[in-house]
């Protein structure tokens, strides 16, 4: 009789990945990044744990937006107050703040429970090229040439 293989904790291997944002569309980024940090790359790969990889995103200012999202795209909050819609065009936070680009684009594909907030700790991007990492990624690979096909 055959048993379903689960993982233990502590029989949990993580990598570093880095990937160059440059030129890539977001969305693919994001859905690559995504499975990356949820582990589904992993033949150990099960929904209730987190066995993804650490993630390092460089040049997120130099992200490739397709279409006219660059001029329409929006983000919305609220302040919770009546009247308190806020919009910034993704424009304007692409020049403040291009690493929160990537990062909500890459939280609306984890899992919306605990389970995500952990694995999106995993999530390391900076604007330039450079990363305080060199350390950890040394030891495993360099980059990942498959997130860009």
């Amino acid at each position: 009789m055959q048993k379903t293989f689960s993982p233990k904790a502590k029989e949990i291997t993580r990598d570093w990945h880095v990937i160059d944002a440059s030129g890539v569309p977001l969305g693919r980024l994001a859905s690559r990044v995504a499975q990356l940090l949820r582990g589904k790359h992993k033949p150990t790969f099960v929904p209730h744990m987190d066995s993804g990889d650490h993630v390092i995103v460089l040049n997120a200012a130099k992200i490739a937006l397709t279409g006219q999202k660059l001029d329409q795209k929006q983000y919305y909050r609220h302040t919770g107050y009546p009247g308190g819609l806020k919009t910034t065009p993704i424009k304007v936070e692409l020049e403040k703040r291009p690493e929160r680009v990537i990062e909500r684009a890459v939280r609306g594909m984890v899992p919306h429970t605990d389970l995500g907030k952990k694995q999106l700790l995993k999530l390391h991007v900076y604007a330039g090229d450079t990363h305080p990492h060199q350390g950890q990624v040394a030891v495993t690979a360099a980059t990942d040439e498959e997130a860009t096909s």
